[in-house]
């Protein structure tokens, strides 16, 4: 196999074991998919996918020198990314008691942009995740890699990124996760709040720390 083609897949197979991994964005697109549509599942799968292909764009440009060299840019998208994600967790707690009417599988335009801006807005709220990013090909890519590998990853890194998550979607929005979400809606949706919340103080209290 040509260097390039097992770096590219090394990088991606990275990348996809990160995605796969538990956390925020998983609860977010499988919440969105019960509660709301399989069709908002999925644009929220697609946010999460842009939010991949904007921090790979932004790592292969060398964000992450800029952040290590500018310290406060750092530390002020830290603070503002933990507080969106502390704002996402009281709207979703305020709402846990709240009773739905769950739609057929489908989401008019409103509902799909708006689940969609969610899941990019939730992808991009931890730059934390440019870093690793750039860690990521910094450790697996090659020095000076072709061309064609750097214009094949942003797209590469769109598919998995949505890929994984369109799956969550689906799965979710099936017949019996709709109603086992349904039978325990508020524990469920504070326990989503809970754990988008943590990260967001979590990020906030890292930038707190004294360097």
């Amino acid at each position: 196999m040509d260097g390039s083609v097992l770096a590219l897949s090394s990088v991606l197979g990275a990348l996809a074991i990160g995605a796969i991994s538990p956390g925020p964005s998983f609860v977010l697109v499988a919440r969105t998919a019960i509660a709301v549509s399989r069709g908002a599942g999925v644009a929220a799968a697609v946010g999460m996918g842009v939010g991949g292909v904007v921090f790979a764009t932004l790592a292969l440009l060398g964000l992450q020198a800029l952040l290590t060299q500018v310290g406060w840019l750092y530390l002020a998208l830290k603070i503002a990314g933990g507080l969106y994600l502390v704002h996402l967790a009281v709207r979703i707690w305020r709402g846990a008691a709240e009773s739905i009417r769950v739609p057929d599988g489908t989401a008019d335009g409103s509902g799909v942009l708006r689940s969609f801006g969610i899941g990019l807005a939730t992808q991009i709220s931890n730059p934390k995740t440019a870093i690793v990013y750039a860690s990521i090909f910094a450790a697996l890519l090659p020095a000076s890699p072709p061309a064609w590998v750097l214009l094949a990853l942003p797209p590469a890194v769109f598919l998995v990124e949505t890929g994984w998550y369109a799956i969550v979607a689906v799965a979710f929005s099936a017949g019996r996760p709709r109603a086992a979400y349904l039978r325990s809606k508020a524990w469920i949706d504070r326990l989503a709040a809970s754990v988008i919340g943590a990260l967001g103080i979590r990020l906030v209290m890292d930038a707190a720390k004294p360097s």
